[in-house]
């Protein structure tokens, strides 16, 4: 592999990297628990942040697959990266104002939507160079790289996080009995609420190897009627898509298990400060711990992709997500697999723990795979277009879980039944994809003529 190469794979891994503290910071391991503690009862706290992301899902579905043939009409992605960039960094720089006793909700709520958006539109666009990278052969085991070297990023910042600034909200003190960092105010808890301008420091510095190395694959121009055009090639794609029948039932099965899967990482968190009832450092334990497996597997899943292809690998990581999907509703501080337990026992940590280690390894897998499965089934000249359409296959129905959940959390009055239709969207994305084909339907895309 030439240097030029090289560096320009590493560039694109470092979008991983810089990226990924939005999802182990603030979907899942520090902000999410620390909504709970603010709002105060975690039925409450879970049917109101499902609400809130359950609306930005619905945003990114509706423009993600126009913007990505926008892209691809244009060859303009590096600066829609940048726009979004900006998106990213703005909303997670404003979560510094969630603080306890003047807590507005709804401002916090959607400062998050607005980095989540931010962060899903430029993964669009990171996505959709996956496949100028390196050779068919090459690409499952690129993207596994690129999946582990982001959960090492997420892992370090989770580490920096509990160790230097988190506090707890009893002793005002970090995971290694420090008062957080630059004299940060343990009793309004600065440290915790740092987590926002942290995530945001980190993308800016750690986004500066991605803008230095990677380029547009193809030439910048400024087309005129980019948008008509984008929007008739959209529309010419949609049509098509019965005709690729692999395609269309690859779209449909990620969509249910992606929102299966992105609803345990958004509620994972808040879940087990509610159910469990641990602190943010509890819960920041917890990350570590998933963060570790999901870095080795993504691995791992990269190296299984290249040898098996990544249909079989996907198949597997949805079985082992619904296994700990349905542990999760049998998890209670009193019971475990509906067998009764003492007070006080130890077991539902421990077994929630390894929960945590089986949705991490899973997840990280799923992810890598789902990414490379894309690629096989796409139209490679309308590559950022296919990767608008894998986003809105994502985010179509990335309203259904969080709302879902917040439903039937606010019905039931319990988190732990809450948390139910999680099961039957993983199951629903397996069944679906049984019709997918290995290499795809790619004669279909040589018809051109509408």
């Amino acid at each position: 592999m030439d240097a030029t190469k090289r560096k320009r794979i590493w560039g694109w891994f470092f979008f991983d990297w810089a990226s990924q503290p939005f999802n182990t910071l603030l979907l899942t391991f520090i902000f999410g628990p620390y909504v709970k503690e603010l709002v105060g009862d975690g039925t409450t706290a879970q049917a109101a942040w499902g609400y809130g992301i359950g609306a930005a899902g619905l945003v990114i579905a509706l423009c993600a697959p126009v913007l990505g043939a926008i892209a691809d009409t244009s060859g303009q992605r590096m600066r829609f990266i940048w726009v979004f960039s900006l998106m990213y960094v703005l909303g997670s720089a404003v979560l510094w104002y969630a603080a306890p006793g003047d807590f507005n909700l709804l401002l916090i709520l959607l400062a998050f939507a607005i980095g989540l958006i931010g962060m899903e539109f430029a993964t669009i666009f990171t996505n959709s160079m996956l496949p100028d990278l390196g050779t068919r052969e090459e690409i499952g085991r690129i993207s596994g790289n690129g999946w582990a070297f982001g959960y090492v990023g997420g892992l370090v910042a989770l580490v920096i996080m509990l160790a230097l600034f988190a506090e707890s909200a009893e002793t005002g003190r970090t995971m290694l009995g420090l008062a957080p960092l630059f004299g940060l105010d343990p009793e309004t808890r600065e440290g915790t609420r740092f987590v926002g301008p942290l995530t945001a420091v980190w993308y800016v510095i750690f986004m500066v190897p991605f803008f230095l190395w990677v380029r547009d694959p193809k030439p910048v121009t400024a087309r005129k009627g980019a948008l008509v055009q984008a929007l008739r090639d959209l529309r010419g794609t949609l049509r098509r898509l019965p005709r690729s029948p692999s395609l269309f039932a690859y779209l449909a099965s990620s969509m249910f298990y992606r929102d299966a899967l992105n609803g345990m990482y958004v509620f994972g968190g808040i879940y087990a400060a509610g159910v469990l009832g641990w602190t943010v450092v509890d819960v920041g334990i917890f990350g570590i711990l998933a963060i570790i497996s999901g870095a080795l597997f993504a691995w791992l899943g990269g190296m299984w992709d290249a040898r098996f292809g990544p249909k079989p690998v996907i198949t597997a990581a949805i079985l082992a997500l619904t296994f700990a999907a349905i542990s999760t509703v049998l998890v209670s501080p009193t019971s475990l697999y509906g067998m009764a337990l003492p007070e006080g026992s130890s077991l539902p940590d421990i077994a929630f723990y390894g929960i945590g280690a089986i949705i991490g390894a899973a997840g990280g897998v799923l992810q890598s795979a789902s990414r490379t499965m894309m690629v096989r089934q796409a139209n490679p000249e309308r590559m950022t277009e296919a990767f608008g359409l894998y986003a809105l296959a994502g985010k179509a129905t990335s309203f259904l879980a969080p709302l879902s959940i917040g439903v039937t959390t606010q019905i039931t009055g319990s988190q732990q039944l809450g948390v139910t239709p999680l099961i039957a969207l993983f199951l629903i994305g397996l069944l679906l994809l049984r019709w997918v084909k290995h290499e795809g339907d790619r004669a279909a895309w040589s018809d051109r003529s509408e």
